[in-house]
């Protein structure tokens, strides 16, 4: 019994002396090499089965994953869409409002004349004829002859009248006559249209000193639009010899292929005084 224990005792000593060694080689860092070797193929084992694992349930996922986006995307894009479309239809109304103000404000610094606003609704597109349509009426109040302005100047005159329609014939039409007075040369002449839209000055004198530049109102005479609406400005004059007037060439007021909305003068009786002319 006696050696027995002896040998218990011995083979327990053995076995803390060498745990207690490997314990220090381990802490000293002496068996690192040992560990890495053996644990290297548990190690790259794992990784493999990790990657695998990572790839089908990717595989398993990514349809699911990519039909959410997708229809994600798709209601962004709407909502991107609605959004562009009620921006447009702000600019739209600010600048409908802008214009309409604007046309407000001139009737105010007018108020002998009464005046219907109108919306542009169509352009004539035959290059011999200069017309506008307007949503605005027979039942609005609006007659054949009716003169028609902006906040810039004169249009042209109501052409062609239905119930709830007109047309404009501008100023700039071949077969549109206004009777005007130079502001700064006080003389009084005429323009008329042309199949280009080109707006020709006649029956200047001589006598008259017209430089470029110079200012064109609407005089009165004629019956046709009452005085003193803006009409535009002479580009050019030329004087020919042996000839009673000079003629030029004149920018109107108005920008014809912006307008968007017009004044109907509603209060200017049209005379006729065809008859009376020799």
């Amino acid at each position: 019994m006696r050696n027995l224990f002896t040998s218990k005792n011995i083979r327990n000593v053995v076995i803390g002396l060498v745990a207690a060694g490997l314990v220090f080689l381990a802490v000293s860092g002496y068996l690192t090499p040992i560990f890495s070797f053996s644990l290297s193929p548990v190690i790259s084992g794992q990784s493999w089965l990790a990657q695998r694992y990572l790839a089908v349930r990717d595989f398993l996922t990514s349809p699911r994953e990519m039909a959410t986006l997708r229809q994600e995307n798709q209601e962004l894009r709407d909502e991107v869409s609605q959004l562009q479309g009620e921006i447009v239809a702000l600019q739209e109304n600010l600048s409908q409002a802008q214009i309409l103000y604007t046309l407000l404000d001139f009737a105010r610094s007018n108020p002998e004349h009464e005046y219907v606003a109108a919306t542009v609704i169509g352009r004539d597109i035959s290059p011999y004829m200069q017309y506008m349509i307007i949503d605005k009426g027979s039942n609005d109040g609006i007659q054949y002859g009716m003169p028609v302005v902006t906040q810039q100047g004169l249009v042209g005159r109501i052409d062609a009248v239905i119930a709830n329609a007109a047309r404009i014939r501008l100023i700039s039409d071949a077969n549109s006559y206004v009777n005007v007075r130079l502001q700064n040369a006080d003389v009084e002449a005429q323009i008329h249209g042309s199949i280009t839209g080109e707006i020709v000055l006649d029956m200047v004198p001589q006598s008259a000193n017209v430089s470029v530049g110079e200012v064109l109102l609407t005089s009165g005479l004629g019956g046709t639009y009452p005085p003193n609406i803006f009409v535009g400005q002479v580009i050019t004059m030329q004087s020919k010899q042996n000839t009673l007037f000079q003629s030029g060439s004149v920018q109107a007021m108005v920008d014809f292929s912006s307008v968007n909305a017009v004044l109907v003068i509603t209060n200017f009786d049209v005379v006729d005084i065809t008859p009376l002319v020799p």
